[in-house]
């Protein structure tokens, strides 16, 4: 085994010139969700040069690819990367950055894809040293709810599989380090649009409309009190508003305002009785005050859920292949991911990929114009991916 964890250290460092060309052309041509056909094309490209069997998953974006070891059968492991991006103008100053105004892989999916490219051909390499089943998957849409991880669920592909795995990058976290979470890892999410229509008018004319903003501004304080006053006890669960919008002005009262906002949580009962809360709440204050309510809940990912047993096999892994200082233990998330489908469904990991380097300034965070990577971090992701998929 100690001969098995050199090579696969020897061909994560071999390959990687070669996995940073592929990341940087990834990221100088991001696509939004459910577009990247270009991203699709070039996976496809790689996979089709190195012998590795593989297809593009239905509505022509995402790969799927399989590489067998000795006596196939024995075991089924899924590994994981999403390639979308999103709509965000990029800062970056670099030979790489978006060649498309407007998107940019300000999360590392571009990253994600690359590694798992990697890490698809050094199994492939080694097919002759282990037993079982590696499927790959290059998901689309991971940004866009419902997510992505729903289509691949449904072709049949994760079907049978043992476990799941996938890494995403962490700027919080320092290139060379792996960070781990075991059970309820990332919060589930749902977004919420409340329209609240009732009689604009005059405000110097009280009797001839309704006062649209204090009726919001009501159903909001109202909707905050749900999490205290019903919330399970010591459960994370975030009910937060990031936009009212109201077309009135000093002396006019809009007849319609809207409000919108995201649920998160770590319990499928509770999330299924906070929504039904928030419906009610919404239909008493329009009944009150005699105007209209509509609710819209935009039904997201559920909760992740890391299999305790498999993510602390994984943490042991990490810290034989990188040392104990580098695999670090990680607190729940109220962030959320689509990979949360996979991990309703059968033991999954999902851990976390150290990027940042203070020395050169590579610390920005995720979903901001300035993220980047430092990308000697794609060297132990290839490699970890790696010693977990043929050890687990």
């Amino acid at each position: 085994m100690p001969e098995l964890l050199q090579d696969i250290k020897r061909l994560s460092k071999d390959y990687l010139d070669e996995t940073i060309s592929l990341r940087r052309a990834i990221h100088a041509n991001p696509e939004l969700s459910f577009e990247e056909f270009e991203t699709t094309e070039l996976i496809c490209k790689k996979l089709t040069q190195w012998g590795i069997r593989h297809d593009v998953c239905k509505g022509g974006t995402g790969v799927t690819a399989v590489v067998e070891g000795c006596n196939p059968i024995e075991r089924n492991i899924v590994l994981r990367a999403d390639i979308d991006a999103l709509p965000i103008n990029e800062q970056n100053d670099v030979e790489y950055r978006s060649q498309k105004s407007g998107i940019m892989h300000a999360c590392g999916h571009d990253a994600h894809a690359a590694i798992l490219l990697g890490v698809a051909r050094i199994l492939n390499e080694l097919k002759d040293r282990f037993e079982g089943t590696v499927k790959f998957v290059f998901q689309p849409a991971e940004e866009k709810v419902p997510g992505g991880a729903k289509a691949i669920i449904d072709s049949g592909f994760t079907d049978h599989a043992d476990c799941m795995v996938a890494l995403h990058v962490y700027p919080d976290l320092p290139c060379g380090s792996a960070g781990f979470c075991s059970g309820a890892y990332m919060a589930s999410c749902d977004e919420i649009e409340i329209t609240l229509r009732g009689r604009g008018g005059h405000a110097a004319k009280p009797a001839e409309r309704d006062d649209m903003i204090l009726i919001a501004s009501e159903l909001v304080v109202q909707l905050q009190k749900i999490n205290g006053r019903l919330k399970p006890h010591d459960l994370p669960s975030i009910l937060a508003f990031g936009a009212i919008n109201a077309e009135g002005t000093y002396n006019v009262i809009p007849d319609v305002v809207t409000i919108k906002g995201t649920f998160r949580t770590f319990n499928e009962s509770w999330r299924t009785i906070a929504k039904r809360t928030i419906r009610e709440c919404a239909r008493n204050i329009a009944t009150e005050y005699r105007i209209k309510a509509e609710v819209k809940i935009n039904d997201g990912y559920p909760f992740l859920r890391n299999d305790n047993e498999l993510t602390d096999t994984c943490f042991n892994l990490a810290a034989e292949y990188l040392g104990d200082q580098s695999a670090v233990r990680l607190q729940q998330m109220m962030t959320s991911e689509d990979f949360a489908w996979y991990s309703q469904r059968m033991p999954s990991c999902f851990f976390r990929l150290g990027t940042a380097n203070t020395v050169k300034n590579i610390v920005s965070k995720q979903h901001t114009a300035t993220f980047d990577i430092d990308e000697n971090a794609m060297e132990t992701g290839m490699g970890l991916m790696s010693w977990i998929a043929l050890n687990i």
